[in-house]
Order: C-alpha cells, then structure tokens, then sequence
C-alpha cells in the first residue's frame, strides 16, 4: 500500500495549492478517487468560486462517525532555496520531498489510499473525509465546513486532524487569533509634524501597548499550563507606513496575532487595546484630524484545542498507534473549529512540525507506513 499512497501523494504534491491560488484541482482529484469508491460527496467553495473544501462519507447515514481531516493549502515557497522543483516529489534516502509533504498532504494521501479498503468493508459507522481550502490564512475552509456540518441532520462524533505530529497524539494547543490594524493619519511636511497625524508613531504607541500587555499575559498563565510557553503570547509580524523621512505618514499597516491559552485571555487583549484606542490614540489623532481612524480587521479567529477528561478520539487513536500519552503544542490546527462543534477531537498525523513550511519540505516513508498502519487499524473502529 505505501507505493499506492507515495503515487498519491506525488500527484497531490503536483498540485500547486498555495493559499494565494485555487484548490480546485487538487479538490476534483480527491472527489474522483472517493467517488470511486462510492463515497455520498459534498463540496462547498468560498465566495470566489476558486477555493473548496469537500466532504465525503462511507458507512450508513448515522451519527457517530469518525472525521479524516486535512487542509489542501500550502505555503508559499518564493525566496526558499528548493534542491529540487518543490511541486516535483522526489524521494531520496527514505524521505519524500515536495512542498506539503508532510504539512499536510501525507496524510491525506494516506486517507486516500484507504478509502478503497474502506469501501469494501461492511461499515457499522461512518468514516468522513473532510478537505479543506485556506487553513494557513486563518483555517477560513474549516469555518465554513464546520458551518454546514451543524445544518447536517448526521453528526460526527469523532475527528482526527492529520497535521505532522510524527504520530504522537496531541489533545490540546493554543488557539490562534490574526488580525490587521489599520492606522488613517493626516500627511504633511515634516517640517510641520504638529499639523500632521503620524500614523506610524501611533502604530509604536499601539505596538508599545500590546508589549505591555504582553508582560501582563505572563501573570495570567493557568496554574499547572502545559503548554511552552505555559501562557499566552502576542507577536507582531509586519508593520508598513510612511513614504520618505521628511513626509509625515498618513498610513501605517501592523499585522498581529495572538495564541491564548485560554479564550478570557484574547478578551482581555482585545478589551485593553479597544480601550487604549477610545480613550488615548483616537482622541489625539482627531484633535488634528477629523478623519483620523484606527480599524482593526479580523484574519481568522481560530479556537484553541482543549485538552479533555473525557476524549474518544484520543483513546481511539491511543489504542491504534499504541502511544499511552497525549501532549500538547503550541501551533494551530483545525481541531479546535471541529470541538467546538460537539467532537472529540486529536491531532496526529505523519511528519515533523519541524518540516514544515521550508525548503526541501519532507516526510519519511517510515512515519507514511505508521500512519497507514493506524488507519488500517481504524477499520476495526468502524465495522464493530
């Protein structure tokens, strides 16, 4: 099976899915290879008609079914030094290169290489194979699919998320909220800077604030956090304005994120910087210029993965794969959007996070052979 699942997974790498481009390709191909294999198909694009996810299931028409989940998006590989063509797999050494290999189209080549040997068996519960558009920009695919599952009369029960783990099992990690702020100032000389709005100075004096706040987020880490670093994180990544030292900038862009822990955390964020604004930037800036504004846009929200007592997924998989503990990370996944919903939710798949997003991107055949093996073992979950 592992030289039917490598076949698979060169022609998956062979599509480029960048998040800047359309999935649909690669989305049509995994409609084909489950139609064959009598799959009921739903698929869903997004509001330009050139992303989709799909939703496919094998089994009866019940609750209870166990979610295969993947995102089809890659990130970019400009200004990384590829060996090789990145949308070419090449094998060398017992590894697999291309970019998503293993972030994260092993394993839904893994799933797709099963989904005929599903289909053959006398299915007590259903098996969904859930692919998703967009899950580097904000996991917008998995909103919206997690959307139409709540209209559904079916109801999963069970979804494992197949992110490069090296196939340990992850019950819980931080949730993962992106936003952009906006910064409107009044342009002028800078011989003049008192008749100007600075919108890049207001920017650090908001980037000042969010330091700060930073400080206070390391007060708050949960008694007993699992989680490196135990508490919740902000970072700004990119921050644009200004055209020329001697030009008063009437613009500036910050682009942030931040990892709560815990929800009440990216409330206290949000509440303290929205207050900051009100009460101290917005009331200087529009003392020199009526239309000074400072709007922040929502990326993506996405919920964070909390570890439960009470997991079928994870002692689903734990009995698979044989692993007898569960850890927890610091990147993002999907998994939280589809606990939200009701499910027990794991993340495991194929890979290292290591890997993932530069150049000369691999997984090993080893890790494709264990995940292979733990959804072979998965048909015993789904025919008793």
């Amino acid at each position: 099976m592992i030289d039917e699942t490598k076949a698979i997974l060169g022609d998956l790498i062979a599509f480029p899915t960048v998040s800047a481009d359309s999935n649909l390709e690669l989305i049509a191909y995994a409609a084909d290879r489950l139609a064959h294999c009598g799959a009921r198909i739903s698929m869903s694009r997004d509001e330009t008609g050139h992303k989709a996810n799909i939703f496919a299931t094998l089994g009866p028409e019940e609750d209870g079914g166990i979610v295969l989940s993947g995102h089809s998006d890659v990130v970019p590989v400009e200004g990384q030094d590829w060996t090789g063509d990145p949308f070419a797999m090449s094998e060398a050494d017992g590894k697999l290169y291309g970019r998503g290999a293993c972030d994260m189209k092993g394993f839904i080549a893994a799933a797709l290489a099963m989904a005929p040997r599903y289909a053959e068996l006398d299915l007590k519960r259903p098996v969904h194979f859930a692919f998703t558009y967009d899950e580097e920009v904000g996991c917008l695919g998995a909103r919206k699919l997690v959307e139409e599952l709540k209209a559904m009369d079916m109801r999963p029960s069970v979804a494992i998320i197949g992110e490069p783990t090296d196939m340990r099992i992850i019950e819980g990690h931080k949730g993962c909220y992106e936003y952009t702020t906006q910064f409107t100032g009044l342009a002028g000389h800078a011989s003049g800077p008192d008749r100007g709005v600075n919108a890049v100075e207001y920017a650090v004096r908001y980037i000042s604030r969010m330091m700060a706040l930073q400080d206070e987020l390391k007060k708050r880490a949960p008694a007993g956090s699992r989680f490196d670093p135990p508490w919740s994180t902000l970072q700004v990544g990119l921050m644009e304005g200004g055209q020329a030292r001697n030009v008063i900038p009437s613009h500036c862009c910050v682009d942030w994120e931040m990892r709560p822990v815990v929800t009440g955390d990216a409330d206290f964020v949000k509440a303290h910087l929205r207050e900051y604004c009100e009460d101290v930037l917005l009331p200087a800036m529009r003392a020199v210029s009526a239309d000074a504004d400072i709007v922040t846009h929502v990326i993506g929200e996405v919920e964070g993965l909390e570890p439960a007592d009470d997991n079928e997924a994870r002692r689903i998989v734990s009995e698979l794969t044989g692993a007898n503990g569960a850890d927890v990370v610091a990147f993002g996944t999907e998994a939280g959007l589809f606990q939200a919903l009701g499910m027990s939710a794991v993340v495991c798949g194929p890979g290292s996070i290591a890997q993932a997003h530069k150049p000369d991107e691999y997984v090993s055949i080893e890790q494709m052979e264990a995940c292979l093996d733990m959804l072979q073992k998965l048909s015993g979950k789904l025919t008793s």
